[in-house]
């Protein structure tokens, strides 16, 4: 990725659609962010080069956090010792199928680690956080801080939270259905899942890959009574992956818009259908 402008995360207002943060993915009304001491809007983007560390942060990692935006604004109705392999000298796309190599053991809390320190383990990684940052427990405070730090290079991580701690405001969480708290209310099921469709790496080199992963996703509020149907949106998450402490960490990362197939002439389910399989079908661990 080059080191001038790019996509990040935009900081507008709900309202208008044009100063809509989810109207301005992909297209002609992409954002851009302001770091601290930079001279871009607001946001979170991979830091150009430079000596100081603490111009890299901040806001623009949550996956689903710009859908759940115009979710909230629709109308009432380390590997193992032997994984450090030779790099590819081409990077691209490849099949996603399975390789031969054994699949990330390690875990960090719920989240897989240990990554083979090669472009198989970066896109591995990848989508693992991708599902993780897309994921419920994101509007949830304490989970949120864990998540952060599980999947961030330490030196973006406390920014990133104080940061987060004012995106996932009282009315953002009320907006979307949810307590002032981030509890759902009795009766609904809140839905926010990533769903890693495929992976591509455009960059890497020793210690870094840029790697982009396209994903569809769920987000909504399933139960009886729920005015915020859940609703599948498609997208493309960038993420600038840096290899620190024996394991792939996200320095940086961006969202755009789709690809996006046409709708299928699948009948809807109801309600209580999509809440049962959110609570019915577990996760899973992404490793190429």
């Amino acid at each position: 990725m080059s080191q001038g402008d790019e996509r990040g995360y935009g900081g507008h207002e709900p309202g208008n659609r044009n100063d809509d943060a989810y109207s301005t993915l992909g297209g002609t009304r992409q954002t851009r962010t302001r770091l601290p001491g930079g001279d871009e809007g607001e946001g979170y983007t991979r830091r150009p080069a430079r000596n100081s560390r603490s111009l890299i942060m901040v806001v623009g990692v949550v996956v689903l956090l710009i859908a759940a935006i115009a979710f909230a604004n629709q109308g009432g109705g380390g590997g193992s010792d032997g994984a450090k392999e030779k790099q590819s000298d081409t990077a691209g796309a490849g099949p996603t199928a399975a390789t031969g190599t054994k699949p990330v053991q390690g875990k960090n809390g719920t989240i897989a680690s240990g990554f083979a320190h090669d472009e198989q383990g970066a896109q591995s990684a990848a989508a693992n956080y991708a599902v993780a940052l897309g994921s419920a427990e994101m509007f949830d405070k304490t989970k949120r801080d864990g998540i952060l730090q599980a999947t961030h290079d330490p030196a973006v991580v406390a920014t990133l939270q104080a940061d987060m701690a004012k995106a996932y405001s009282p009315g953002f969480l009320a907006n979307v259905g949810l307590k002032e708290d981030g509890s759902t209310p009795a009766g609904l099921t809140f839905v926010s899942r990533t769903i890693p469709v495929g992976t591509k790496v455009t960059a890497q080199d020793a210690d870094a890959a840029t790697v982009e992963v396209w994903c569809t996703g769920l987000v909504g509020m399933a139960g009886e009574g729920s005015t915020k149907p859940v609703t599948a949106t498609w997208f493309t998450i960038t993420e600038q992956l840096k290899w620190v402490g024996d394991d792939w960490k996200i320095e940086s990362s961006s969202q755009a818009e789709g690809p996006t197939p046409v709708n299928g002439d699948n009948r809807a389910s109801s309600a209580d259908d999509i809440a049962g399989a959110v609570q019915g079908y577990g996760g899973f661990t992404y490793a190429r």
